[in-house]
């Protein structure tokens, strides 16, 4: 199962760079690959890190485009990263439901 987390945190990276680089379509590509990555783990914390930490990106970089679809990701992100109590996925969520304030 390890190989399986690092491909999912791999394809997260790269789906990170490519957003700040603006190439949304291949970070949406990337986003999507984790996800199918991880939903066919078993649950585990390392896992619900992980899609905490992947629906965040992608939400966030849908906001970018100005998305609306961005918003159930948004729920699961903040679903997971309550969950798991992990502080850098908190502190991302936190900071997205902070930018959706301002924008409301």
């Amino acid at each position: 199962m390890r190989p399986a987390y690092l491909t999912a945190a791999r394809h997260l990276q790269l789906g990170r760079e490519w957003a700040v680089e603006g190439d949304q379509e291949q970070a949406i590509g990337a986003y999507e690959a984790a996800l199918r990555l991880l939903r066919s783990l078993p649950p585990e914390r390392t896992r619900d890190v992980l899609l905490a930490h992947t629906h965040l990106a992608y939400y966030q970089t849908l906001a970018l485009l100005g998305d609306e679809a961005g918003q159930e990701h948004l729920h699961l992100g903040v679903s997971y990263a309550r969950s798991t109590r992990d502080p850098l996925a908190r502190a991302i969520a936190e900071e997205c439901l902070r930018g959706l304030e301002a924008v409301l």
